[in-house]
């Protein structure tokens, strides 16, 4: 098990690779195939912050608000043990906030998955996680709130240090840019 340094020093990171994007870009489906070929761990840092705080997401969201929730996201993804050769998934927003996509750079490979506007909606149509942000948004609605969100978000998500076509991934080929 390896422990993350303070935030004072920074690490070459070859070992943690960490996927950012979109809600629905496929971070968490990519990480665990990834993981798997390459025998790396997989973290879930969605996961981990339901584990933590003992609710799901959008309990916590719907309870205590998006500060609050924020505030948890960051402090999970501080705080949480990686161990070596870990891929990690995040949250859609946690690299928007703090200083959370400096210290991921700052700790590891980022990877920005990248979809359109319209794909992404398809995408969340048709998922079964449940996505407080989103509720009641269908079709040309979602598309536009996506739009919108992405405007915000992407300035972020572009700070990480690959950016990758998300309808073109292969594990090899996420493999050969990652690990080169």
């Amino acid at each position: 098990m390896r422990t993350i340094p303070p935030d004072n020093e920074e690490t070459t990171g070859n070992n943690l690779i960490f996927f950012v994007g979109f809600m629905g870009c496929g971070k968490t489906t990519w990480g665990r195939k990834l993981a798997a070929h390459l025998g790396y761990t997989f973290i879930d840092l969605d996961h981990v912050l339901e584990e933590k705080a003992g609710m799901r997401i959008a309990d916590y969201f719907s309870s205590f608000g998006e500060d609050a929730f924020r505030q948890l996201e960051t402090s999970v993804l501080k705080e949480t043990e990686y161990p070596d050769n870990t891929v990690i998934s995040t949250g859609g927003g946690l690299p928007c906030f703090f200083d959370n996509m400096q210290w991921m750079n700052a700790h590891g490979k980022t990877a920005y998955i990248r979809l359109s506007p319209k794909t992404l909606a398809q995408r969340l149509e048709s998922s079964k996680t449940e996505r407080p942000v989103l509720q009641g948004k269908k079709g040309d609605e979602l598309v536009a709130f996506i739009t919108g969100k992405l405007a915000e978000r992407e300035n972020y998500y572009l700070q990480a240090k690959y950016s990758i076509d998300g309808l073109s991934l292969s594990v090899e080929g996420l493999e050969d840019i990652l690990l080169k």
